[in-house]
């Protein structure tokens, strides 16, 4: 498990910024970690680099890989789709393993628009993450689970999530909690403090730039400290649980990604460092 420190969220800095800049760059600002978009790994592979040369390039940086993430609508499908979704499951996997990143991100199915019965999501989203997490200790890392708030996802909030870990009941998954995400699905600092912080893996931090939940989405999030979230509140329910793991910084802001991308990583680590 990774100790507390900040990481930079490879997605903060745009899809058109390169995995060795975002390494770069994060190593120059003085971060400890770097989550590495599963695309952008992708996309350097076909382009004819090497996973050799990211770990390379991370060495030189002195940082470590957190995570390689996303695998996204992961948790609903059953049959050909599911199996599709492990193939997928096993490629980060041994990304990670090469990079010596922990974890593999998860992230949940959205129902579109389907009325799916409650139990039937948890089952479905138990059994596929039972899946994932076979083929993730076969490479020697964990899965880390991310409920996204948006009202139409299938898991949304943090007592949901939790319902999931603990039908898998194996203390090996844990859970990846976005600031921005525990608030937009409305989840509760009163289950947060009674959370057993070795299932915490990852703290996503942002702010958001206004405060209508129904409203929120990617382009909202902003630099931790200049928006509504209640961050400090936040802050303070990780210590009481003794949460010492890492917090990353994950901004989706279109705004952003057409600034230097050593300006926004700068900033973003000194946002984080006014509230841990």
């Amino acid at each position: 498990m990774m100790t507390v420190g900040f990481g930079l969220h490879s997605w903060t800095t745009g899809d058109d910024v390169a995995v060795l800049k975002d390494i770069r760059v994060a190593g120059e600002a003085g971060y400890d970690f770097v989550e590495l978009r599963d695309g952008k790994i992708e996309k350097h592979l076909m382009q004819g680099g090497s996973l050799a040369e990211l770990a390379d390039a991370l060495a030189k940086a002195k940082l470590r890989v957190l995570s390689v993430n996303t695998l996204d609508d992961s948790t609903l499908h059953t049959g050909a789709e599911l199996e599709e979704r492990v193939a997928r499951c096993e490629g980060l996997c041994s990304w990670a393993e090469a990079l010596g990143a922990p974890y593999v991100i998860v992230g949940p199915t959205y129902r579109a628009g389907r009325a799916i019965p409650a139990d039937v999501i948890l089952e479905r989203t138990a059994e596929s993450l039972r899946r994932y997490m076979a083929v993730a200790g076969a490479h020697g890392v964990r899965i880390a689970f991310e409920f996204i708030g948006y009202e139409d996802c299938s898991v949304n909030n943090l007592s949901s999530a939790l319902a999931a870990l603990d039908r898998v009941g194996d203390g090996r998954l844990g859970l990846v909690i976005d600031a921005f995400h525990f608030y937009v699905g409305g989840s509760s600092f009163e289950v947060l403090e009674r959370l057993e912080p070795g299932r915490l893996f990852i703290v996503h931090m942002t702010d958001a730039d206004h405060g209508d939940r129904a409203r929120l989405g990617k382009p909202n999030r902003i630099f931790p400290g200049e928006g509504v979230l209640p961050l400090r509140e936040m802050i303070a329910s990780l210590r009481r649980i003794k949460y010492q793991g890492p917090y990353s910084l994950e901004l989706l802001r279109p705004e952003y990604w057409t600034m230097d991308p050593s300006f926004v990583a700068r900033r973003g680590l000194e946002s984080m460092r006014r509230f841990v």
